[in-house]
């Protein structure tokens, strides 16, 4: 009997310290939720504030302690915009593009690519660079080529995203953008008497950049260049194009 009795306690303590357990794990568990909500809560909080610093911490701490919970796709998307806001492009780029690798089949992918574009094309219009930096005909494009790309990637994969519109507008500032750059270039090789490199560089203008305000210009400058260097078929047919398309143009 006394071995019955000690058999049915070893039973109930098993059972106990079984169900204890089970118990610390849904504990666990909803500890887990409730935090991550808190910290995705205080972020949204922060964002609609305008408090973008304080977003980012609250969502890289998210990210960093739940990358696969309920609240990490959001909480890296709102990542992508909070860094946007702060001017921290590269972070932001850094975001963008790590999302897309990740998630090559969410819902909200064409986001990340919009995101990624118009902060490469931030990096490029922003107020300090205005100020600051030399005439944007004269920058390095890297950047504004780089937002061309990820614009156009963004149309070419979701044709009828809500972002399409309002990438393409900007993809026609970035055309006009680069097509300056490109005759900037050419007129640099003209100054230097380079002028076959200088009605390349003007010609690659009139290819790649059709319908731009840089596209009159390009044909004056491959007109001249030609006639430097006693082309006069080349400069005749570039007169021509000139007058035929810009008949007001004035050099």
């Amino acid at each position: 009997m006394r071995m019955i009795k000690k058999f049915i306690l070893l039973v109930f303590i098993t059972l106990f310290v079984s169900a204890c357990s089970d118990d610390n794990s849904q504990s666990s568990a909803a500890v887990k939720i409730n935090n991550a909500f808190k910290l995705y809560e205080k972020a949204q909080y922060s964002m609609h504030s305008g408090n973008y610093r304080s977003a980012v911490q609250y969502l890289e701490r998210l990210d960093g302690l739940y990358p696969f919970g309920a609240y990490s796709h959001q909480a890296q998307l709102n990542l992508i915009f909070s860094y946007y806001k702060l001017n921290d492009f590269g972070s932001g780029i850094a975001s963008a593009e790590r999302f897309i690798r990740q998630n090559p089949r969410h819902k909200n992918l064409d986001y990340a690519y919009y995101m990624k574009g118009l902060i490469n094309y931030s990096t490029e219009t922003g107020f300090g660079k205005e100020l600051f930096s030399a005439p944007i005909e004269e920058r390095d494009a890297g950047a504004t080529r780089q937002a061309f790309d990820d614009f156009a990637e963004l149309i070419r994969l979701f044709p009828n995203s809500q972002y399409a519109k309002d990438a393409r507008q900007r993809m026609v500032h970035l055309r006009n953008r680069l097509a300056k750059y490109e005759l900037h270039v050419a007129n640099y090789y003209m100054k230097r008497e380079a002028y076959l490199a200088a009605a390349n560089r003007a010609k690659y203008v009139v290819d790649h950049y059709p319908k731009t305000p840089s596209v009159p210009h390009a044909l004056d400058m491959m007109q001249i260049a030609y006639n430097l260097l006693d082309l006069p078929e080349l400069a005749e047919n570039s007169r021509r194009v000139l007058l035929l398309n810009y008949p007001n143009y004035k050099g």
